[in-house]
């Protein structure tokens, strides 16, 4: 019990610098801004706390089944950290802010070609835009998105490798799928393949429909800003990481199914040998 509230309070502590970070790192701040993010962040803090210190699941999912929910937060924060740096070398260029926007403009500007994420993305901005700020934009997009790719193919290799999640004990379906109802009706595994291909195919959808879907909403609310940096950091960050998750979370709910779906063949196979069912 201790040992479990111990790694509560640790993760509440690094939901609270991850929504820190940027007004930690971009100068000028204002008062009402560090209001709004210390009410974000006291709101995730608790939450992770409540999540898992309890014994019985909420809303996060795959929380007993690492290193699933450690890749996330890790994705978001290193996104979160580098543009938060890319946005601090605006105004205040050190040797670290310059290296890491020229890591980030060179891989912008590769990921930069017609009808990509990057390319719609920066497509988003008004057409009377200015120049810095589509670099700035070229470049948050460009890093932001290959961290969420590499993410993805990290956990993609923590499959393969490490055998999640079998490998780490007993998968318990009730707590680590706390929104998933196996008894609502359907077989369980069909349901798990329809649900994994949803959320692979939102994962690939997002990035390009979240930029036409914003660029369509302009004429209503307004052409797109990106002058805030708070602002930039936190929807490019979205932008990037939220597809991501889709997809590690549709690859996590086939992997299941797959594993329901052996674990019914053996005891299939067990009980025709022991003679419990017709040959």
């Amino acid at each position: 019990m201790f040992s479990q509230l111990t790694g509560a309070v640790a993760r509440a502590i690094l939901m609270v610098i991850l929504v820190a970070t940027p007004s930690m790192l971009v100068p000028g701040t204002s008062a009402d801004t560090a209001q709004i993010i210390a009410l974000v962040a006291i709101f995730a803090a608790a939450l992770t706390l409540f999540e898992y210190a309890s014994t019985y699941p909420g809303l996060v999912e795959f929380r007993d089944a690492p290193p699933f929910n450690r890749i996330r937060f890790l994705s978001l924060f290193a996104t979160i950290f580098l543009l938060s740096i890319i946005a601090r070398g605006t105004t205040q260029p050190t040797t670290a802010t310059m290296f890491v926007e020229a890591v980030g403009t060179l891989i912008g500007q590769a990921l930069d070609f017609p009808y990509s994420p990057v390319r719609l993305l920066v497509l988003m901005l008004p057409e009377n835009a200015d120049y810095q700020d589509i670099v700035t934009l070229r470049t948050a997009a460009g890093i932001s998105y290959l961290i969420s790719l590499i993410s993805l193919a990290f956990f993609v290799l923590s499959l393969r490798v490490m055998g999640w999640p079998s490998r780490f004990g007993a998968f318990n379906v009730w707590v680590n799928l706390p929104t998933f109802d196996p008894t609502a009706g359907g077989d369980v595994v069909d349901r798990l393949e329809r649900d994994a291909r949803i959320n692979i195919a939102l994962g690939f959808l997002l990035p390009f429909l979240t930029p036409a879907v914003i660029k369509a909403a302009a004429s209503l609310f307004g052409s797109v800003s990106m002058s805030n940096s708070q602002t930039m950091i936190w929807t490019v960050a979205a932008w990037a990481f939220l597809p991501a998750s889709l997809f590690m979370r549709g690859i996590a709910m086939g992997r299941i199914a797959t594993m329901i779906s052996d674990e019914r063949r053996r005891n299939t196979a067990a009980a025709k040998q022991d003679g419990l069912l017709p040959a």
